[in-house]
């Protein structure tokens, strides 16, 4: 059929937009499914997205930033919460990261395995608006507090993701945290 203006899509240049960002994340965690980043060839990763590969570019500039968008998209509700009790016990809101974690299980399972954990550093540190303007004590306090979980968070996936968030919270307030 050939196109005039009367059967032009009307979706919008968001809404294309959004499409192509939906069908490259579906593809490359499809791909990193079945191999690691590296092998993954950005060719490869845009064939399965069925877009052009100036879709891919105009959206990122490199894989990893398929996976860090959608790290992010997936941390805005956990985010939300966060703000709002945010003079929470540290350890309450290490359980709610778990608890994120946990509903998010087979992705973050694949980060994981994948070798791609390191990305949810830039994720955490994030949460905590950590940045080189905040007063001294701020940015300390800050750093301590996102560098304890994601080095908690790290290990409990490197042990399996085994313990359950009412477990690690436990844990964390045993060790006086």
């Amino acid at each position: 059929m050939r196109q005039n203006v009367g059967n032009v899509s009307p979706m919008s240049n968001e809404g294309r937009n959004a499409y192509v960002i939906e069908h490259l994340t579906d593809a490359m965690l499809n791909l990193l499914a079945e191999k690691p980043i590296n092998d993954i060839s950005i060719s490869e990763l845009v064939d399965k997205a069925q877009v052009g590969r100036a879709s891919f570019y105009r959206n990122y500039t490199c894989k990893e930033d398929i996976l860090k968008i959608y790290l992010d998209s997936l941390f805005k509700e956990l985010q939300s919460e966060w703000n709002k009790e945010s003079n929470a016990p540290l350890s309450e809101q290490l359980k709610k990261l778990i608890l994120h974690f946990e509903n998010n299980r087979s992705f973050y399972e694949l980060l994981n395995n994948r070798g791609l954990a390191y990305l949810l550093k830039e994720t955490i540190l994030g949460i905590f608006e950590l940045n080189p303007e905040c007063e001294m004590a701020e940015a300390y306090i800050k750093a301590f507090a996102a560098y304890t979980l994601y080095g908690w968070v790290d290990v409990w996936f490197q042990r399996g993701m085994k313990e359950s968030a009412e477990e690690i919270a436990e844990l964390f307030k045993k060790c006086g945290l």
